[in-house]
């Protein structure tokens, strides 16, 4: 099994308030790994510490490394910038950019990397819309508001513009928990084919829905990685009492 990422002792902060306290897992190419545990125990957190895009908010430190294919995203060499591309980001709540329509939402990334000529841009929209099973829904009105959308759509929008730069890593947080039943299981749908080409880690609330998806679970807990290995393994036979006792929803 290939590991595509790899993380040594990852400590977060925000200002002087500890959220992560040394995460080392090893996660796998081309398989979903969800990232499970209440509200507040770092989540989010961890998967932003992924891309540096924790290092954003104002306050914010990260000790630790953090291995993509080998290389520290996290040492000078490496542009963070660079690293966001390669390392796709899919938010709880959907986000398409209100003034542009659904074809320049896709897009706006091939542009920002400089990217001009119009028919590579107009095939990477309709591959990367194709790939988020979204292109049949829209491709008559591709020139309309990224709003005019339903939820579903726009999480599906939002899933095709950071796949149309090509990344190795998609990165989502809670994509499917502002949807509606059949929305959630379109995107669930869809996360098992894209882990054909791209490696998947999911934060949710939902243990059906980490069952369902993943290959891989962590479970985390104030901060502190619990438990980490196979879905089923610890869905059917946790190692840990705190573990059981989160899936079979005694806290959380």
């Amino acid at each position: 099994m290939t590991k595509i990422i790899k993380t040594e002792k990852v400590q977060a902060w925000y200002g002087t308030e500890k959220a992560l306290n040394g995460i080392s897992l090893d996660i796998n190419k081309n398989k979903v790994t969800a990232i499970i545990g209440p509200s507040g125990c770092g989540k989010s957190t961890f998967i932003r510490c992924l891309n540096r895009m924790h290092e954003v908010i104002p306050g914010a430190k990260v000790t630790g490394k953090v291995l993509v294919n080998d290389v520290d995203i996290y040492s000078a060499q490496v542009d963070p910038v660079d690293i966001r591309r390669k390392i796709g980001m899919v938010f709880q709540k959907p986000n398409p950019f209100p003034t542009m329509s659904i074809f320049n939402n896709v897009a706006s990334g091939l542009k920002l990397n400089g990217i001009t000529d119009k028919k590579f841009v107009a095939e990477s929209v309709e591959k990367s819309l194709k790939m988020a099973a979204l292109w049949d829904e829209v491709k008559t009105r591709l020139h309309h508001s990224g709003m005019s959308l339903s939820g579903g759509q726009q999480q599906r929008l939002c899933i095709a513009r950071a796949l149309a730069v090509e990344p190795d890593i998609l990165l989502m947080d809670e994509p499917a928990s502002a949807l509606d039943p059949i929305s959630t299981l379109r995107i669930e749908e869809l996360l098992q084919e894209l882990k054909k080409e791209y490696t998947i880690v999911i934060v949710t609330h939902n243990m059906q829905q980490a069952a369902r998806i993943s290959d891989y679970t962590a479970f985390l807990l104030n901060g502190d990685l619990i438990e980490y290995d196979l879905t089923e393994s610890m869905f059917t036979k946790p190692n840990d009492k705190r573990t059981e006792d989160y899936i079979t929803g005694r806290f959380g």
